[in-house]
C-alpha cells in the first residue's frame, strides 16, 4: 500500500508539500498540486482519515447538536444539514438531547469539550445561557439555528413577528377570545421559541386592545401533546375559545383533531392556524406561517463554512422569511 512518503518521492517534493497539496490545507502551486495529485493516481494512494486529521488539524467533522430527531421540524432541518455537510466532504456527529435530560448536561460540561470537531451547529440554544456559553468557550466555530447570540453566527425566523402575524390573521377575521395554545406554565422553562412566540401572541393581542383577553393554555409540541390540550379546553362549553394559535404546526393539528373528535366544527366553530408548514398542515387544511427548516440547515451549513474558512469576518445572522399560508382551517367567528 502506498504512502504520502511514496507520492512525495515520486512528486519530487517534501511530506508537507504533498499533505497540503492532496488535502487543499495550505499554500501549494498549481503545477505542484497537479504533480502531486498524478503521483498519487499512479500509485493509486488514498488518504486515511485519521492521518490527515493528525496532520491539517482537522478532523473534517461538525457536531450537531438538536433537541429532538423525531419532530417534523427538527428532522427536516437535519436533512439540510446532512446534506450539505456530505457535498462539503464532512461528516456529523448527532447528539439528539432534550433539554432539561440529565445526559445534556453532561454533553455540554464534558462530551462536547474532550471530543475533536471541526465546528458546531447548535440547534436551539438560548443565547446568554450556560450552554452557550460552554460552546463558546470550546472555541470552535459556532453556528446556532432557532436562536440568536450576537456572539455566533445564526440563521433563523423572527419567532414573534411570525407569531404575531398568526394572531393578528385571528384578530383580522374578527376573533377576541384567542387562545395561545403551548409552552408550559413556567416562562423560565419554555424554549427559546416558545417563549418568544408568546410574546408575539401578546402583543399582538395587546395592540389590538384586547390585553385584558390573554390565555395560554401549556401543551407539549407535538400532535398528541395539542390535542390532549385541545381536548381539556374545548370540552367546557363555558371557556371554549372562538379561535386557536398554536405554539407550532403540531401542536395545531392536535387542536383540530381533539375539536373533530368532541364535534367542533372547524372553522366555523373554532379557527385554528400554527407556525411551520408541518408536511400534514395541507392535509388537515391548516392555515400556518411557513417556514422551510431544510433551507435553514442548508444556511447554517454555509454560515459555517464562512466562519472556518474566515474566522475573523464579522458575525452573520440570517433571518429565515415567514409567510402566511390561508387554508381552510380559520374563518370570522359565528
Amino acid at each position: 500500500m502506498s504512502t504520502i512518503a511514496d507520492v512525495a518521492a515520486r512528486a519530487g517534493v517534501s511530506k508537507a508539500t504533498a499533505s497540503r497539496a492532496l488535502s487543499g490545507n495550505g499554500y501549494v502551486s498549481d503545477t505542484t498540486r497537479a504533480k502531486v495529485r498524478d503521483a498519487a493516481g499512479d500509485l493509486s494512494y488514498v488518504a486515511h482519515p485519521t492521518a490527515a486529521s493528525l496532520a491539517t488539524g482537522r478532523t473534517r467533522t461538525v457536531s450537531v447538536i438538536i433537541p429532538s430527531v423525531d419532530r417534523w421540524f427538527f428532522a427536516e432541518l437535519l436533512e439540510g444539514i446532512q446534506e450539505s455537510l456530505l457535498a462539503f466532504d464532512h461528516d456529523l456527529t448527532l447528539y439528539g438531547v432534550r433539554e432539561g435530560a440529565a445526559a445534556r448536561t453532561r454533553l455540554f460540561e464534558d462530551t462536547l469539550p474532550r471530543r475533536r470537531f471541526d465546528a458546531t451547529i447548535a440547534v436551539g440554544i438560548p443565547p446568554r445561557s450556560d450552554e452557550m456559553e460552554r460552546l463558546l468557550r470550546i472555541g470552535r466555530p459556532l453556528v446556532t439555528v432557532s436562536s440568536y447570540d450576537e456572539r455566533a453566527s445564526a440563521v433563523s425566523i423572527d419567532d414573534p413577528a411570525a407569531m404575531r402575524i398568526a394572531t393578528e390573521h385571528l384578530i383580522d377575521l374578527g376573533h377576541e377570545d384567542i387562545v395561545f395554545l403551548g409552552g408550559t406554565e413556567k416562562p423560565s422553562e419554555m424554549s427559546y421559541s416558545e417563549a418568544h412566540r408568546l410574546a408575539g401572541y401578546q402583543g399582538a393581542m395587546d395592540a389590538a386592545g384586547l390585553n385584558s383577553r390573554h390565555r395560554q393554555v401549556p401543551a407539549v409540541s407535538t400532535m398528541p401533546g395539542g390535542y390532549a390540550a385541545a381536548a381539556d379546553l374545548l370540552g367546557d362549553r363555558r371557556s371554549r375559545p372562538t379561535a386557536i394559535v398554536g405554539v407550532c404546526d403540531e401542536v395545531a393539528i392536535g387542536a383540530i383533531i381533539a375539536a373533530r373528535r368532541l364535534g367542533i366544527a372547524v372553522p366555523t366553530e373554532l379557527s385554528v392556524i400554527g407556525i411551520d408548514d408541518h408536511a400534514h398542515a395541507e392535509m388537515f387544511g391548516l392555515t400556518t406561517i411557513q417556514q422551510r427548516p431544510r433551507e435553514q440547515g442548508r444556511e447554517a451549513v454555509r454560515l459555517l463554512r464562512n466562519r472556518m474558512d474566515r474566522p475573523d469576518d464579522p458575525i452573520e445572522h440570517t433571518v429565515a422569511a415567514s409567510t402566511l399560508a390561508v387554508r381552510n382551517s380559520t374563518s370570522m367567528p359565528r
